[in-house]
């Protein structure tokens, strides 16, 4: 189904979510955001898992600067109250929020393309993506939660080389860098990213909200407070699937684990 600038569709338990603007390399406008946000929540009462992709040759190549052009130009009209960050709380719906998300990007994963595909949890790259931050170029500042999410994953020294010099990352020095882990062929990586969603939607729903929403604030805490909070989710009283799992795999029912192929995430 097609709203328009996102398109959204579930097979099975996995929603998938598609920018739409192919023609403008699927550049972030805020009524993209404003839908982008009503798949997001949709996606979260309807499906165990999701994925994001972009229609046509590049994921996204960020935000529309022509919209923020006219916003910013002295003779525009400024907001009476000041409102929340919509790109803050949409993104933060996709990494915070009820289900876990797969990325799947391909061609241009710039500015804040390449925020919105960090606010996923997952991330598989097809080998024509490159990545980038040109926000030194442009005289702004990157504003979709990158300072946070992307400086966390690759680091300051990393992200302040992309945004002063405009550096662009190919596909391989993108995982290099964990802004991706898996790498595909071209014309691959919704399909990968579908898989890995589908695995995931299998996993019990309280523990992939542990995994998506309390990893990362564990992380974000001193030691003994990462202890205690791990403690507490431990200890958490466990949904009867959960009994039903250890019993299948004491009983030599539940599946073995895939043995890694060359151990390399970049395999398929």
């Amino acid at each position: 189904m097609s709203t328009g600038l996102i398109t959204y569709d579930v097979e099975g338990k996995v929603a998938l979510i598609g920018l739409n603007r192919a023609n403008k390399r699927n550049a972030i406008s805020e009524a993209v955001i404003t839908e982008l946000r009503d798949a997001v929540l949709r996606a979260g009462d309807e499906a165990d898992a999701g994925v994001l992709f972009g229609h046509g040759q590049n994921f996204s190549a960020g935000l529309d600067l022509a919209e923020l052009a006219e916003r910013i130009a002295p003779e525009a009209q400024r907001p009476r109250k000041r409102r929340p960050h919509s790109w803050h709380t949409t993104f933060d719906l996709i990494s915070r929020g009820t289900i876990p998300f797969v990325a799947a990007v391909q061609g241009a994963v710039i500015g804040g393309g390449l925020e919105l595909a960090a606010a996923a949890h997952i991330r598989v790259a097809d080998d024509t993506a490159f990545f980038g931050l040109p926000e030194g170029q442009r005289g702004i500042f990157v504003g979709g939660g990158g300072s946070v999410r992307i400086q966390r994953i690759v680091g300051y020294e990393t992200m302040a080389d992309m945004m002063l010099t405009g550096r662009l990352l190919s596909a391989e020095e993108g995982r290099q860098a964990k802004l991706v882990q898996y790498i595909v062929k071209q014309g691959e990586a919704l399909a990968k990213a579908k898989e890995l969603a589908g695995k995931i939607a299998q996993n019990v729903p309280q523990t992939n909200w542990q995994i998506t929403n309390v990893l990362p604030r564990i992380n974000d805490m001193s030691h003994d407070d990462g202890l205690f909070m791990e403690y507490m989710n431990s200890a958490m009283t466990k949904p009867p699937e959960s009994l039903e799992r250890l019993r299948a795999f004491l009983d030599k029912r539940a599946a073995p684990l895939d043995k890694p192929k060359g151990g390399n995430l970049s395999s398929k």
